[in-house]
């Protein structure tokens, strides 16, 4: 029997051209069909309609933007959606509230269905090259047979236990490059206007203990100014918010992601909502340009208010 797969954007067309790449016979959907021809040439067939998906597959893996998409597209809430997932499993790969994780989980079950969540750490270029760390949650018969159907799209699968577990795991590693790709762009910043030569601080970067895959690819798009998306200012912005808000229903402090918070907001308001993440430079740059000066310790009006937005914006 085919596998499903729904949603073929920026990381989901990648991963799914794997598997077909790989052998795995793959009945595909998309809400902009144009998006699904690329996978009917590489061998995969295009489903008429997104019900023709659950009829004709048992594990259904989706790569979708954020709840209400997920919602949307099993009919949550609806009469069909009992229909959509009893007797199938359903695998969540996109990043979406732990909450909202195991809410799906206990309506899927209640429903007569498996859930198995498997969130991915990793942007566009290593979707390609099937260099995804893919985390895993769920029951443990649903996660063991869903593992292998994953192998071709990954480097590696890591067991997370229960749900949310997973998608806890994957925030908790973006909160590491959310900081570490802006603190990369302030750090271009401050060598680029004081006159440094680009390709030296690149030598520089590249000999230091910081060095890794993802600091010589943004490094590199700093140089050149190439903000061509691999992992969107508006798709941070958004995981962003997710961490904050977890980390608020914890009691958690998560003081370097209110700032990034800020600066995420600020480039979407730029107009760069689009461009890679490497891109929040421009919002460091539009502080320089406006005179900004902070006092240790001292929080500017705009931070304070993004700060406000991430604590109370609810999913």
């Amino acid at each position: 029997m085919a596998v499903g797969f729904i949603g073929l954007g920026v990381m989901g067309q990648a991963m799914a051209l794997n598997l077909v790449r790989a052998g795995t016979p793959l009945l595909v959907w998309n809400r902009s069909a144009e998006k699904c021809e690329l996978l009917r040439a590489a061998g995969a067939k295009v489903a008429p309609s997104l019900g023709e998906v659950f009829r004709h597959t048992r594990i259904i893996i989706l790569m979708l933007a954020d709840g209400p998409v997920v919602d949307s597209v099993l009919g949550r809430g609806t009469p069909v959606f009992d229909a959509n997932v009893a007797q199938h499993t359903i695998v969540h790969m996109g990043t979406t509230s732990p909450e909202y994780s195991s809410r799906l989980e206990a309506d899927i079950i209640a429903s007569g269905g498996s859930y198995v969540e498997a969130p991915v750490s990793g942007s566009r270029k290593p979707a390609e090259a099937a260099q995804l760390a893919v985390m895993l949650a769920g029951k443990e018969a649903a996660v063991e047979e869903v593992r292998p159907l994953l192998r071709p799209m990954c480097r590696e699968t890591i067991m997370c236990g229960s749900v949310p577990n997973a998608l806890l795991m994957k925030l908790s590693v973006n909160i590491f490059l959310i900081t570490m790709v802006t603190g990369l762009a302030e750090a271009f910043h401050f060598a680029n206007h004081n006159g440094l030569d680009m390709q030296q601080f690149l030598a520089v970067l590249e000999a230091c203990p910081m060095a890794s895959s993802v600091s010589r690819v943004k490094a590199l798009k700093l140089a050149a100014q190439d903000f061509t998306v691999q992992a969107s200012i508006s798709d941070v912005l958004y995981n962003n918010r997710l961490i904050v808000e977890a980390a608020r229903e914890s009691n958690i402090a998560s003081p370097l992601l209110d700032v990034c918070y800020s600066l995420y907001g600020e480039a979407v308001a730029l107009g760069h909502g689009r461009s890679d993440m490497a891109a929040v430079v421009r919002a460091v740059e539009a502080r320089s340009a406006a005179g900004v000066r902070q006092a240790t310790g001292v929080t500017s009006q705009f931070q304070r208010g993004a700060a406000a937005t991430a604590i109370t914006t609810t999913p």
